[in-house]
């Protein structure tokens, strides 16, 4: 305990990582409902700096509060709570350089673009699976396997079940319809849950985490809860969660066909998650119109939030759409697959396509697969294996995009690099308008056949590039 500080002193220095977590527990009262009688909370300060965390109840008499450490050095710490075995703990830790692979949350770099804390570049090239965690052990395992061979470092996942899922358990106490206590929590599926995120963590995949979704139709009731229900539950994840430093928030998917809320409940509840989140981790929501006919999305220039996560099947939209100063993210660019609906049935050659439309336009795109009648189903919805000819195909564009040379605000720099994607087109011949005052060496990438070829000769001013006769092209010059 530090000179001049009094109380109980529950936790010696512990050293802790910067950027990972420091857990608190506490014994308390487990009479009542515990869940929503008590309340805890724990300060932690270096230096001037003071970082107030909730702490959550974890079940058996036990209370946590979780906390990631931004500054290495001496913190200290104090519980205050209306109840008295939780008030007044004290302690302090030590916080130690990050190890390797910790390069810290994700955050906003510029206005289009992503970096790490310590600014590493953060690509953003994500996936779909929306209740892995749901699934069988043997299943989750071959998710994680999958993840770990393949180019993805972001994955879209519910918190929430849809109404034709019967899961043995639920973020909420219950299992059956009509039977479940909102107002209490199960903190064995927490548990898991945070385990699957520290997966992900360890194999550096962000875990992009949807709140709520449409998809109960007033079967659980989860999509219709009060607003006071709602914050009960966004109060409880946040606290459980938010300390994990790769946990991204998606308020909803698809949040406009759920009929029960409107735009200024979805405002007020993405200012709930702004407030209770000490860290302020990426926050966004996503629009389910649809994508083939009509496009109104959630008005992303609101100050809560924090990147454009899109659903669109046209990444050629990008440069539009950066007209406000925030990531643009095409989570929903459609899946390949063979299922009957066409956002899920695309070709590899296809959903490759559109990656590269997105991503030389200065956006991110993001990847799934809705095969049908493989061993364990689609991606998108259960995880599993990665069937799919395009995840070896983006690990490629993820290289070849990372060699970009950047400006300090993270766009391509265009005086030392020139871009330029064909598409689906196949010309016998391009013009390309490059600076007069220096010389360019061309090459020709195939984006489906992974290959990079030099062109011969120097290129200056307006130039005329010939090309084979086939789709899918890049060209990419080099000052």
């Amino acid at each position: 305990m530090s000179k001049g500080m009094t109380g109980p002193v529950t936790a010696s220095a512990e050293k802790v990582e910067r950027w990972a977590v420091h857990e608190l527990a506490l014994p308390g009262p487990a009479g009542g409902n515990p869940f929503a009688d008590v309340e805890l909370r724990v300060s932690y300060r270096y230096r001037n700096r003071v970082v107030t965390v909730d702490g959550f109840y974890d079940g058996d008499g036990v209370y946590r509060a979780r906390f990631m450490p931004d500054r290495e050095g001496r913190w200290e710490f104090v519980t205050s709570s209306s109840t008295p075995e939780l008030n007044g703990h004290r302690g302090e830790l030590s916080c130690v350089p990050p190890g390797p692979g910790n390069h810290g949350p994700v955050g906003v770099h510029g206005a289009h673009h992503f970096a790490y804390a310590d600014g590493t570049r953060y690509d953003c090239i994500g996936t779909t699976c929306y209740h892995w965690t749901y699934e069988s052990q043997e299943v989750q395992e071959l998710t994680l396997a999958g993840l770990r061979g393949s180019p993805f470092d972001k994955v879209r996942m519910c918190l929430l079940p849809t109404d034709g899922m019967r899961p043995e358990r639920l973020p909420f106490a219950g299992t059956e319809p009509g039977e479940v206590d909102v107002s209490r929590f199960d903190p064995e599926f927490f548990r898991h849950l945070e385990g699957r995120v520290a997966d992900l963590m360890e194999l550096g995949v962000e875990a992009d985490l949807i709140l709520f979704h449409p998809y109960d139709r007033g079967v659980w009731g989860f999509d219709r809860m009060t607003p006071e229900q709602d914050a009960h539950f966004l109060r409880y994840v946040v606290a459980r969660l938010a300390a994990y430093r790769n946990v991204w928030w998606s308020l909803s998917n698809e949040y406009d066909f759920n009929h029960d809320k409107t735009i200024a409940d979805w405002d007020r509840l993405l200012q709930l998650v702004q407030r209770l989140d000490p860290y302020q981790r990426l926050r966004s929501i996503h629009n389910g119109t649809k994508m083939y006919e009509i496009f109104s999305p959630y008005d992303f220039g609101k100050p809560w939030i924090t990147h454009q996560s899109v659903q669109h099947w046209d990444g050629a939209e990008v440069g539009a759409w950066r007209s406000c100063p925030k990531p643009v993210v095409i989570d929903e660019i459609g899946y390949e697959g063979n299922a009957g609906r066409r956002w899920g049935n695309l070709t590899a050659q296809e959903l490759v396509h559109r990656f590269w439309q997105g991503m030389t336009l200065g956006g991110y795109v993001g990847h799934g697969e809705s095969f049908v009648d493989r061993e364990t189903r689609a991606w998108i919805s259960v995880g599993g294996r990665l069937y799919g000819e395009s995840s070896p195909r983006l690990a490629f564009l993820r290289d070849f995009m990372a060699g970009l040379p950047r400006k300090a605000d993270g766009d391509v720099d265009g005086t030392r690099c020139v871009l330029h994607y064909l598409g689906d087109r196949q010309p016998a011949s391009v013009e390309l308008e490059l600076p007069g005052d220096a010389q360019y060496r061309v090459e020709l990438i195939d984006t489906f056949a992974m290959t990079v070829e030099e062109l011969p000769g120097r290129f200056s001013g307006r130039c005329t590039i010939p090309l084979p006769q086939r789709p899918y092209l890049a060209l990419r010059g080099v000052r």
